[in-house]
This record gives structure tokens, C-alpha cells and sequence, in this order.
């Protein structure tokens, strides 16, 4: 999942490199969710949407989830918590003991750490299992992506390359954990 709809956006890259660096055992699928509504609790009172329970069915069906997002005002991006909020309605919580990995990128120094903060505290409520480390912190990213989008910073590679290795296992251990329930 990215947290940005931007075409060109410097998370959408780096979950493509995410996609490009996981063990050949994984294989990324993005979701596009610019068909979620607003949420509204008369809307929610007349059916949860289609496009949310797609969604939703998307992340349960999947064995972990990658969350790129970008950082708007030191947080999540309004239209990106609002699908997170959608999600966290039902009984059949597709977060529920799923592993999950995140990393950010941002064109300032910090890389997101602060959108990073608050969304562990979303996916904490949500019951994901998300991976604790490697963290993944892009700052200046603008200048680690050429301008086809491809990370061009060694350094960035090797960060996320141990990120996917990490969450491969992550993901081996959270299913046997479930399994144990």
C-alpha cells in the first residue's frame, strides 16, 4: 500500500524498490485505493462499501503487508488514514495478526519518521504485526531516485534489501505464531 495517489510519488518508488529487492520467494502487488470513500458513519450504516470490502479482502488474502507512505504535517496523509479508518471497521479485521513492513521517504532530511511514529501506533490498534527492524527511513529522496524512478543510492538498496529479507522471515514467523493460536 502507498500512502500517496501521486503518480510520481517518491513512496510510490520506494515500494517498487521494495517489490524489485524482495527474495525471489515474494512477490508485490500494489493496491490502488482511490475509490474509498470519505468515511461517514451513515454510509457505514448502510453497508460497508464495496470498494472497502474489496479492499479489505486484498489485505486478508495477502501473507504480509508493505505500507509506503509519505509524511504530511509531522503525520498520515489525511485521504490514507481515512482508508486505514474504513479498514478498522467489522468484526473481520484483515489487520488481525497480519505481518506487516513499513518505510517512508521524504524529500527532507528525516525521512518520515514522524509519519512512521504515528502509523505504528494505528497498526498497533489494528492488531498488525508489524515488523519492528530494520527501519526504513528515506530522507532526501528526491535525490536517491533518477528520474525513472529507479533508486540510484547504494546505501538505500542495502537498507531495503535487509528491510525485505527481514520481513520475508517476519512473515514465516507471524503464520506460525497464527497457527498456534
Amino acid at each position: 500500500m502507498c500512502g500517496s495517489l501521486r503518480a510520481g510519488s517518491i513512496n510510490r518508488m520506494a515500494l517498487n524498490l521494495a517489490g524489485e529487492l524482495m527474495p525471489d520467494s515474494m512477490q508485490l502487488d500494489v493496491v490502488d485505493w482511490r475509490d474509498i470513500p470519505m468515511f461517514d458513519a451513515d454510509l457505514l450504516a448502510q453497508g460497508v462499501p464495496a470498494s472497502v470490502q474489496g479492499l479489505a479482502e486484498r489485505i486478508r488474502s495477502a501473507d504480509g503487508v508493505i505500507i509506503a507512505t509519505p509524511e504530511y504535517n509531522f503525520t498520515l496523509p489525511g485521504a490514507f488514514k481515512n482508508v486505514l479508518d474504513w479498514l478498522s471497521r467489522g468484526d473481520d479485521q484483515p489487520f488481525a495478526g497480519k505481518p506487516v513492513a513499513i518505510l517512508s521517504a521524504t524529500p527532507g532530511p528525516l525521512g518520515g519518521a514522524r509519519v512512521q511514529y504515528d502509523l505504528r501506533r494505528v497498526m498497533l490498534f489494528l492488531n498488525a504485526m508489524v515488523l519492528v527492524k530494520p527501519e526504513i527511513f528515506i530522507g532526501g529522496a528526491g535525490a536517491k531516485f533518477d528520474a525513472s524512478g529507479r533508486c540510484s543510492d547504494d546505501t538505500t538498496r542495502q537498507f531495503v534489501t535487509a528491510q525485505m529479507t527481514a520481513f520475508e522471515k517476519w512473515i514465516r514467523a507471524t503464520a506460525a505464531m497464527n497457527a498456534a493460536r
